[in-house]
C-alpha cells in the first residue's frame, strides 16, 4: 500500500486542492463559512502568521501542530480546560494529548477535510490563553 506525500510549498497546497472531496450541497449548507476549506493564497498568509508564534503544518494531513509546555499539571490541565470551554463555545474542538506539563494540540477541520478559518480563530485563541498562563 503507499499513500501520496505533500509538500509544505505551493505545489502541495495546489495539490491539496485537487484532491481534496468536494462539498455536497447539503453538507456546504450545514457548515459555517468559518468551515471551508482555506484557499491557497488565505493559506499561506494565515499559516505564515501563526508559524511565527511556534505552529508548525502537521507532515501527514492538512492540519497545524503545536506543543506548549507548563510549569506543571496543573497549569497545563487549566490551560486545557479553558481552551475546552472555548472549543465548546465554537463547536470546534481540538485533537490533544497531554503528559505532565506537556500538551500536543492538532487543529483541522473534519467537516472540510483540512484547514479552514476555525482552525486559525481557534489557534489564535490557543496562543492568547497560552500567554496569560
Amino acid at each position: 500500500m503507499f499513500g501520496l506525500m505533500f509538500s509544505r510549498g505551493a505545489l502541495g497546497s495546489a495539490l491539496r486542492a485537487l484532491l481534496r472531496p468536494p462539498l455536497s450541497a447539503s453538507s456546504s449548507s450545514n457548515m459555517s463559512s468559518d468551515s471551508h476549506w482555506l484557499s491557497p493564497t488565505d493559506r499561506e498568509a494565515l499559516v505564515m502568521e501563526l508559524r511565527a508564534n511556534g505552529w508548525m503544518e502537521a507532515e501527514d494531513r492538512d492540519a497545524i501542530f503545536k506543543e506548549l509546555h507548563f510549569k506543571t499539571f496543573n497549569q497545563a490541565f487549566g490551560f486545557m480546560s479553558r481552551v475546552a470551554l472555548q472549543a465548546e463555545k465554537m463547536n470546534h474542538h481540538p485533537e490533544w494529548f497531554n503528559v505532565y506539563n506537556k500538551v500536543q494540540i492538532t487543529l483541522t477541520t473534519h467537516d472540510c477535510g483540512g484547514l479552514s478559518k476555525r482552525d486559525i480563530k481557534m489557534a489564535k485563541f490557543i496562543d492568547k490563553i497560552s500567554l496569560s498562563m
